[in-house]
């Protein structure tokens, strides 16, 4: 360990710091930059506590989920989707129980224009 600390010298740890500075840096705007994309909803739509059998089963036969893995198919945009509130959970006039505006299920359909 002697020989390592002899080898570098205050100018090779400057120069580490500073990488190591720099680098925190680039990873902060890096972050920063990432505000700028839309902020996912943080409440969920999932609880099947007042559906029946049949209700869970139509969510499951229609492989319903909360976020959509297709950003331009949300039940937002689906002409089932019947929407509440910005920060609650709507409702679909085929899949029963809560209903995510960012979620997505087979039965998905374009609004009509």
């Amino acid at each position: 360990m002697s020989d390592m600390n002899e080898k570098l010298s205050r100018r090779g740890f400057g120069k580490i710091v500073a990488g190591a500075g720099a680098a925190a840096a680039g990873a902060a705007l890096l972050v920063a930059c990432g505000k700028s994309e839309p902020a996912k909803a943080t409440f969920a739509c999932t609880d099947t506590a007042g559906l029946d059998e049949t209700g869970i089963g139509t969510r499951i036969d229609n492989e319903y989920v909360d976020h959509s893995p297709i950003p331009a198919k949300q039940c937002a945009n689906c002409a089932q989707f019947e929407p509440a509130a910005a920060d609650k959970c709507g409702a679909c006039k085929v899949v029963k129980g809560p209903i995510h505006f960012e979620g997505y299920c087979k039965v998905w359909a374009a609004k009509s224009a």
